[in-house]
């Protein structure tokens, strides 16, 4: 019996092999083909796969393949790589699905599955989910004796060469950089733009490994960077940078040290970006700091507040012609790349910005460090939450306030964000004021009402 949980919100994903296993592996495979073939009306499909280093992806690799054979498909195999570049695969040479198994930030014994239609059409509980939900869970599992085509092809040096030739790295000046990929995906591109690039390249962690020795995958959690953090100061760089597993999330760090927060590092990259491009669109999550908007309209450009989560930011971002998008987790979303994450992008766009500027990048993004934030999750009961939210709309409707994810109430020294999980038993709080002392006891009176 296939735990139902493992359906999250924008991908497939669990324990290994409790959760995830081989008979997952294979279903997936199956029902992908069989709703891209509706989808796309077309019988003769190519869907390219890429997987982390995990232990567990070359098994998982294995049975997908089985089930995609099963319909009749082609697999694209392009091997060992970063998420970014699987998109970029999808994209550039035009094949009808992917998956990237992978479970991103996730620890070691995770694993999963990230989807994809063609055009980059992500496929998440918006759109796909659920029906290939249905599929899977109507797919028998037997692979016994089924053949199929795999098509190898290495893509990251395509990769690199488009994304250098998206960018002007010719007045680079020689900066150092520390490169933590935490025995991730990360530093392949890494290392391949560093050598065409007059960066001086310090790397952590590159060598593969899916147990993660060093640290756990998600660089978000300071201590979990710590080794970065210090390698940035003892050698003197210039900045560092941090990835999780699948190199989606990029995490960057000061010339001290510290870390830089993804909404700041979404306003630096945007003031950047709206210099070169006046008058374009950049879109956010609605929990970024108000210093995002504050950015992007004082160098003329529109901002365009989005609901959490990548595949709506990217919708939007596409529909709006938007320079850049982003995510306060990090997720930083170029249209170089078909409007999907890069951390070479990421990368080079930080050795460019520091380039034209003669100062640290402390100082640059200080400017920024304008506000304080603080954010918290309330466990409660599924029926409960929507009595808390209605309750919470009745006594915050004189302010203004709107519905775009969960509620948001605004005012000239505060806002807060309220909105239930899509996948846990938690309300998530994000509440903003112009210090500590404003946000706790906001704070304060927010707990007294949700937890009455």
């Amino acid at each position: 019996m296939i735990d139902q949980g493992i359906f999250k919100s924008y991908d497939i994903r669990g324990v290994y092999p409790r959760e995830i296993n081989k008979e997952v592996a294979f279903k997936v495979g199956v029902s992908l083909v069989k709703f891209l073939k509706r989808k796309l009306k077309k019988k003769n499909l190519r869907i390219v796969v890429g997987r982390d280093c995990r232990l567990s992806s070359p098994s998982l690799f294995q049975f997908l393949c089985q089930g995609i054979f099963r319909e009749k498909a082609i697999v694209v195999d392009i091997g060992l790589v970063s998420t970014d570049t699987l998109y970029f695969a999808l994209s550039h040479f035009r094949y009808d699905g992917g998956v990237m198994i992978t479970a991103s930030h996730n620890p070691k014994d995770s694993n999963g599955f990230k989807m994809l239609a063609r055009n980059q059409k992500f496929i998440y509980q918006g759109w796909g989910m659920k029906e290939i939900k249905k599929l899977v869970n109507g797919t028998d599992f037997n692979s016994t004796g089924i053949k199929g085509k795999i098509v190898k092809k290495e893509v990251i040096p395509s990769y690199v060469k488009h994304i250098l030739r998206a960018v002007n790295h010719i007045n680079l000046r020689r900066l150092k950089a520390v490169v933590d990929a935490g025995n991730g995906m990360g530093g392949r591109n890494i290392r391949e733009i560093s050598r065409k690039v007059p960066v001086v390249l310090y790397p952590l962690y590159f060598s593969l490994n899916g147990r993660f020795p060093f640290r756990p995958p998600d660089p978000t959690v300071g201590e979990n960077i710590r080794d970065c953090r210090r390698a940035v100061v003892r050698e003197k760089a210039d900045f560092g940078l941090a990835f999780d597993a699948d190199a989606d999330r990029t995490v960057f760090i000061d010339e001290k040290g510290k870390v830089v927060k993804g909404d700041i590092l979404l306003a630096l990259f945007s003031r950047y970006f709206l210099k070169k491009y006046p008058g374009k669109s950049v879109v956010y999550n609605l929990i970024c700091s108000r210093i995002v908007r504050e950015a992007i309209k004082g160098e003329g450009g529109r901002p365009i507040r989005a609901r959490t989560g990548r595949s709506f930011i990217r919708e939007i971002a596409i529909k709006n012609n938007a320079v850049l998008a982003g995510e306060k987790s990090g997720h930083l979303l170029f249209p170089e790349v078909f409007y999907s994450e890069s951390g070479g992008l990421a990368f080079l766009a930080m050795l460019m910005i520091l380039s034209e500027n003669e100062k640290s990048l402390s100082e640059l993004i200080e400017p920024f460090r304008k506000y304080y934030q603080e954010e918290s999750n309330f466990k409660v009961k599924g029926k409960d939450k929507d009595k808390i939210m209605k309750k919470m709309v009745r006594e915050y409707r004189a302010e203004k306030h709107d519905f775009l994810d969960g509620l948001t109430v605004e005012t000239d020294d505060w806002w807060f964000n309220l909105r239930p999980s899509n996948t846990e038993p938690y309300l998530r709080l994000t509440i903003e004021a112009k210090n500590k002392k404003i946000v706790r006891e906001i704070y304060g009176r927010l707990k007294r009402t949700i937890t009455a």
